[in-house]
Formats: C-alpha cells, sequence, structure tokens
C-alpha cells in the first residue's frame, strides 16, 4: 500500500492527466487512433443525430395469463398492439403486474417488439415499459431497448408516451436513428 502523501501525488496526476486528455480531445488534438472509433466522429466533434418526433394511434388488446405466482398478488397479460400513423407496425409482448392493499397503487412493467415501418424506414425494435401508480398518480416510461433495432431500424433509441383520451389511445416518439 503507497503511504497517503504518494497516494495523493498519484490521484493528482491521473487527475491532471484525463484533464489534459479530454481537452485534447475536445479540441480535436489527439490523433483519430487515440479516440474511441466512430463513424460519426468529424474533425473534432461528435455529430449528434437529429431527434425525430412521430405520433399516431394504435388499438390494444390484453389478455390475462395465469402467472405461476398469481397468490403472491402478480399478474400476467399478452399484449397485441396495431399502431396507426408515422408507426405502422404491429407489436407482440408480456406485461407483469403488482397490485397492493392502496387503493389506486399498483406497477407494471412490459417488454414487446414492434415490427413495421417508422417514417418509411423498415424493421423491428423492443420497448421496455415501467409503471409505477401510487394512489392514483401515475409515472409511465417506455424506452427503446438499447440496441434493439433491426433492418433499417438499426440504431433506433428513443421513448415514446402514450395519451389515452375519451377511451382512444395514441402515442408520441421522440427518436433517433443513427445515420439519419
Amino acid at each position: 500500500m503507497l503511504p497517503n502523501a504518494r497516494r495523493q501525488q498519484l490521484v493528482l496526476c491521473l487527475s491532471a492527466t484525463t484533464v489534459v486528455i479530454a481537452c485534447s480531445i475536445a479540441l480535436g488534438r489527439l490523433p483519430m487512433w487515440r479516440l474511441p472509433s466512430s463513424d460519426r466522429y468529424q474533425g473534432g466533434r461528435q455529430e449528434s443525430p437529429s431527434v425525430h418526433h412521430a405520433a399516431g394511434t394504435f388499438d390494444v388488446k390484453i389478455a390475462p395469463q395465469t402467472p405461476a405466482w398469481a397468490e403472491q398478488g402478480l399478474g400476467r397479460s399478452s399484449i397485441d398492439k396495431q399502431f396507426k400513423g408515422e408507426l405502422e407496425a404491429t407489436s407482440k409482448g408480456e406485461m407483469i403486474t403488482a397490485g397492493t392493499d392502496v387503493k389506486d397503487s399498483a406497477a407494471y412493467c412490459a417488454l414487446e417488439r414492434v415490427t413495421g415501418t417508422l417514417a418509411g424506414h423498415s424493421g423491428s425494435f423492443a420497448l421496455q415499459h415501467t409503471g409505477v401508480m401510487t394512489r392514483g398518480k401515475g409515472e409511465l416510461t417506455i424506452t427503446v431497448v438499447p440496441d434493439s433495432g433491426t433492418g433499417e431500424l438499426a440504431g433506433l433509441s428513443g421513448t415514446m408516451r402514450i395519451v389515452i383520451a375519451e377511451g382512444k389511445h395514441s402515442y408520441e416518439f421522440d427518436y433517433t436513428l443513427a445515420g439519419r
């Protein structure tokens, strides 16, 4: 083990080296071979893909399944969706739910595979849902599973928002597509 003074010198040296390397990368002063490989690196700056917005409606069928752990208050359902609009696709998925003894408190998680076209690009991708309701106040996060895009949707990332108004479902999808 190093003495305290020597350890502090080493930490300062490593910290200073990190700052110098980070600044050199930002200013484009390190050769390309020293940088992480990226086909999007150009002239000292990382090009970020444009954020796109898609919107439309969807129909959903949820069919309860019998989970092996029903006696512990968990539920399971299959999901079938038909998306319309800028996302023309179908999806199949599974949802797990957990209820509580407190009114309007529950949670769910789901995974679904979406297959079709998004803004004219065909392929598939997976969505992960995480929903929590605490005494009637809900939070829902729906995220594209990293690296799940296939075909022309390879490199897709983003988040989706579900809107339910007057019994109809719609979506708003903010996404980036590598290279586009």
